[in-house]
């Protein structure tokens, strides 16, 4: 964060492209602003490309004149249903919309449209540190615009609306969700009026579409500490709207003075665990989900204590389900979701016995290309408060790893599927597809993995011939 005077914003947009925008509009004798998030950015000293631009008048005039003073190399792209044009040139993209009011119905979060001034622009705006706008013309260029503090708000680390935060929120309930992603990203506080709004406004988010709700999902989920954002997202009431699964999990019992751990920070400790290693999207998707199953798995035994026993299965299950209300990718992504929430349990399983061959064989066969991630998920999994357990733990994932790359080096990979396939298998006993066919690949399938035998025909053949005789099979 730094102070900038007019003076220093001027030389900071001392760049062509705010030169040729602010001819632009001279020339057509409109005020023209840049404002919103390169503004919040250059105070912030964060890197910002996508400008947006705001004209007391017509946007797609000023837009279509920058255009003509760019020339070919420049790309404009008009949308007069929302009075919106669109430059880019090289690597920019400048947005640019007339100065507007707004004014909501309540089942709608798309406005009606007026006409309006700087200032009513700047009164729609979601927060205040989106609220400051930069003059582009010539004889005011540079000149801050910041009506609601915005800078102060930024030096504060505070994150408000610039009006009344029921109405803003209850305009466009999507806001709700900016706030938090905002309060996250920046690592900021909401202020206090700001967050009771949210929680009076929560049941708003019911009319905003799934699509919009991921997309600021994924934006939480790709800041450096995401737990921040879904405390927040609880502590309001959006989260037991959005995510009711995760919401589950936070339920600690006790019984004959014996608890379990609360699953639902477990998970977010995971979550940030996980986010120090990678910025795999869809493999933080899994730390979130990883334990989803949880809350309908618990059950009291007497000799164990608390169990969740299938977690991890149920959990697997649960996974489209969420993904197709999230509007999230139905595709390999939920696939891969799906497969490490089933597998998380495997390397845990292996790390706390002897960390055998046939073991991490199966755990490679079922994990396929995404070994490495999963192992991932693990590690970051553990979060006891046992620093012995705990060190046990990386020892033997460390044992798993090595075993892993040991075996991938002797291209164990393509050798764990028996050369004698089920069709070879259909023809040497003239079967057809049943439930005998099943039986017989996997006993090939469990004596490869196992290194009973040699992945090799003839070994396969002899064990094949048993195993059929054992069942009354014969060729």
């Amino acid at each position: 964060m730094r102070d900038l005077s007019d003076a220093e914003l001027a030389q900071l947009i001392d760049k062509d492209i705010f030169h040729h925008i602010s001819t632009a509009a001279d020339k057509l004798g409109l005020e023209c602003y840049v404002v919103g998030g390169y503004v919040r950015d250059l105070f912030l000293e964060r890197p910002s490309n996508d400008i947006d631009v705001v004209v007391v008048g017509s946007g797609i005039q000023v837009a279509s004149e920058l255009k003509a003073i760019l020339g070919k190399k420049a790309h404009l792209s008009v949308f007069r249903n929302f009075g919106t044009a669109q430059v880019k040139y090289k690597n920019i993209e400048v947005e640019f919309v007339g100065a507007r009011k707004e004014s909501y119905s309540h089942d709608s979060r798309k406005p009606i449209v007026e006409d309006g001034t700087l200032e009513d622009d700047q009164d729609r705006r979601d927060f205040t540190i989106n609220a400051m706008a930069v003059c582009l013309n010539k004889g005011r260029f540079g000149e801050l615009v910041d009506p609601f503090g915005g800078v102060d708000d930024l030096w504060d680390g505070i994150i408000r609306t610039p009006l009344d935060p029921d109405v803003t929120f209850s305009d466009d309930p999507l806001r709700m969700m900016r706030c938090v992603r905002f309060a996250t990203q920046l690592n900021f506080f909401i202020e206090d009026e700001t967050f009771e709004a949210l929680e009076r406004n929560a049941e708003r988010i019911k009319i905003i579409s799934g699509e919009r709700i991921e997309e600021e999902l994924n934006k939480i989920m790709m800041t450096p500490t995401p737990s921040k954002g879904f405390i927040e997202l609880y502590r309001c009431g959006l989260l037991q709207l959005i995510l009711p699964e995760l919401v589950a999990l936070d339920v600690v019992e006790t019984r004959n003075g014996r608890a379990h751990k609360n699953n639902f920070y477990h998970t977010l400790e995971v979550l940030d665990n996980i986010c120090k290693y990678t910025d795999n999207l869809w493999l933080r998707w899994s730390a979130l989900l990883h334990d989803v199953g949880k809350a309908k798995c618990k059950r009291w035994d007497p000799i164990a204590g608390w169990t969740f026993h299938n977690h991890n299965f149920v959990g697997a299950k649960m996974v489209p389900n969420i993904f197709r209300r999230l509007k999230l990718p139905m595709d390999s992504k939920m696939k891969y979701v799906q497969k490490q929430v089933d597998l998380h349990m495997r390397p845990i399983a292996i790390a706390d016995e002897e960390v055998t061959d046939s073991a991490v064989r199966r755990l490679m066969n079922d994990a396929g290309d995404d070994i490495d991630d999963l192992m991932t998920l693990c590690e970051a999994d553990i979060t006891s408060k046992n620093a012995a357990r705990k060190q046990r733990f990386l020892d033997n994932f460390r044992i798993v790893r090595e075993k892993l790359k040991d075996l991938k080096d002797r291209d164990y990979k393509r050798l764990l599927q028996p050369c004698v396939d089920g069709n070879e298998i259909m023809e040497m006993f003239n079967l057809k597809p049943s439930r005998e066919v099943g039986v017989l690949k996997k006993t090939l399938k469990d004596a490869v993995l196992d290194n009973r035998v040699p992945n090799e025909r003839e070994p396969l053949l002899a064990l094949l011939r048993e195993k059929a005789k054992e069942l009354g099979i014969t060729s």
